[in-house]
């Protein structure tokens, strides 16, 4: 149904919150397979990644990496992001409908604190993307990153609330 798709960098800690989240989703059969996507971590990134069952590249295409993937649909994540509760049913309900893109919805509890939200952009990925695996692969380019991928589409918002990346990188 879902494949998930993260980018990450020495982000051991962060991937393992994120892949501690997306067990549920397996559990209830919506996440079929998790992809991480590695730009040369030196940490134990590659060790979490396969702890939790996921695919580890640590060279990859996108367009060749979504071939493969099983979801139908897929969701990219930053490591660290965290969906909060009704995810599942929401990404069920929505995968069902529709067939447009979609982020989930900054969670009131984790803002930016004013100053920072003026200085500092937020990143495409930082409420995740979801789109179905047709669109993606025919977006995907040679050398194109997940954050390309995102900027291609307008989007919609799930109800669901995600905790952004941000919150775990500012706590250590």
């Amino acid at each position: 149904m879902l494949t998930v798709l993260l980018e990450c960098r020495d982000n051991e800690p962060e991937l393992a919150y994120t892949l501690a989240v997306l067990v549920s989703g397996a559990v209830d059969g919506l996440v079929s397979d998790v992809i991480v996507l590695d730009h040369g971590s030196r940490d134990g990134s590659a060790r979490v990644a396969d702890a939790a069952g996921c695919k580890f590249l640590d060279t990859w295409d996108l367009k060749e990496t979504l071939a493969k993937a099983r979801g139908d649909w897929i969701l990219l994540l930053e490591p660290g992001a965290r969906p909060q509760s009704g995810w599942i049913e929401e990404v069920l309900e929505y995968a069902s409908l529709a067939e447009s893109p979609a982020r989930f919805s900054p969670s009131p509890r984790f803002r930016r604190p004013f100053f920072k939200r003026l200085t500092n952009r937020t990143g495409v990925l930082e409420l995740g993307f979801l789109m179905p695996k047709r669109q993606a692969a025919a977006l995907a380019r040679p050398g194109m990153d997940l954050a390309a991928l995102a900027k291609a589409s307008s989007v919609r918002k799930l109800r669901s609330e995600l905790i952004p990346a941000w919150v775990i990188r500012e706590r250590r």
